[in-house]
């Protein structure tokens, strides 16, 4: 509120006195409540700096942390084209459904800004996703007594009711969920992104984690990390009725090498790190920070199998898979049977029909009216083989 002064004196004195102190009187003009560390990411930003100093002061007093913490790590990028509105409607909708969600009040506050509160995964566009998220997940998952509970959820439903699917094709891997919806398909990285924002929007801490290049160096996969009193796993669009921490991926990710780039998990982080999440459509790419997870997925200490693993692909005349019965024989004793159906273009393009058989075995393979003989190879290895339906 302005300061109005009376003075029972002469009007140039008076006047002389409202010059002196004009730059006092305006005390409805705040003054900044940030740090010297804000105030530096505002120079940084250059010409967008009244769109991040609005964000700043159009929030609650109680929630500036979390705008603090936006500011101090997001990229540059997003620092010099981010908007207030987008920054205000995703900050205020994030604190509206930690409100109103029951496990809202036991997320710590460095679990809820990095990955809740947090408006990217990776380097992907820049969506306003939370108000269309928040408005279709919040309905779904109102029955949801926990964040668990809800990640299964929105993995069974969420995915057909957006009409999204697993894309063989590469497209472009690192799809916002407005491209992947409006394309009506996307790569495991991209449905990622779409089940961690969707759990976000519901205040469920969430995560893309992944590898560059599973042990075999067969290629790359990601999937979600949910927080539920820890970090649990779940592969999008690809939810197990049994629950999370279960996946085709399982195997290899408990293969995965700690010490080597190529083959170690990372899970992705909003908050900046001493090391980055490795972008394998951007191999170059610093941007996104990241932590590594591999602890928590590979079995050192695990015996050498001493199994072999035939692992069995079925492709069409077009060499689209295809989704048959297959049935695996020992050819010494044909009582001894195993079957499956192979995996059509739906699934990820490294999960296979597998079998767990005998080393240096002879086995009868049939599906159809088709039948092929093999030998399997050496106890500990796998092996993958492509057949026609005809």
């Amino acid at each position: 509120m302005k300061r109005f002064i009376f003075l029972s004196t002469s009007l140039p004195l008076f006047f002389t006195l409202c010059l002196t102190l004009v730059n006092v009187i305006h005390s409805d003009e705040p003054l900044p409540w940030w740090t010297k560390s804000i105030e530096k990411k505002l120079v940084e930003s250059k010409s967008n700096r009244k769109e991040l100093e609005k964000a700043l002061n159009n929030i609650p007093k109680e929630q500036r942390a979390g705008m603090v913490f936006l500011l101090e790590n997001m990229p540059i990028s997003d620092l010099e084209n981010i908007s207030a509105k987008f920054l205000i409607t995703n900050h205020l909708l994030a604190y509206k459904a930690k409100q109103e969600v029951p496990w809202g009040d036991q997320i710590p506050d460095e679990l809820f800004f990095n990955n809740v509160l947090a408006y990217a995964n990776l380097d992907e566009k820049r969506d306003p996703w939370r108000q269309e998220f928040y408005d279709l997940c919040m309905p779904l998952i109102k029955s949801c007594k926990t964040p668990s509970e809800v990640a299964g959820k929105l993995n069974a439903e969420l995915f057909k009711t957006l009409k999204l699917k697993y894309a063989p094709q590469r497209r472009p891997p690192n799809l916002s969920p407005s491209e992947s919806i409006l394309q009506g398909n996307a790569s495991c990285t991209g449905l990622s992104i779409v089940l961690s924002d969707a759990c976000r929007s519901v205040c469920v801490p969430a995560r893309l984690a992944g590898t560059p290049n599973w042990f075999d160096k067969r290629g790359n996969h990601t999937w979600v990390e949910i927080w539920d009193k820890d970090w649990h796993f779940t592969g999008a669009c690809e939810p197990d009725p049994k629950g999370l921490d279960r996946g085709w991926f399982v195997g290899d990710a408990a293969k995965a090498q700690k010490d080597s780039p190529e083959h170690a998990i990372y899970a992705a982080s909003f908050r900046k790190t001493e090391i980055h999440f490795p972008l394998v459509w951007n191999r170059e790419s610093k941007r996104v920070f990241g932590e590594n997870v591999t602890d928590r997925y590979a079995k050192p200490d695990q015996k050498k199998s001493d199994t072999f693993q035939l692992n069995i692909k079925i492709l069409d005349s077009l060499k689209k898979r295809i989704a048959v019965q297959v049935e695996v024989a020992d050819s010494s004793d044909m009582k001894l049977k195993f079957n499956g159906v192979s995996r059509s273009e739906s699934a990820d393009l490294n999960d296979f029909l597998s079998f767990q058989l005998k080393p240096l075995h002879q086995y009868k393979i049939k599906w159809g009216t088709i039948e092929k003989q093999i030998t399997t190879g050496n106890s500990g290895t796998q092996q993958l083989l492509e057949f026609f339906s005809n």
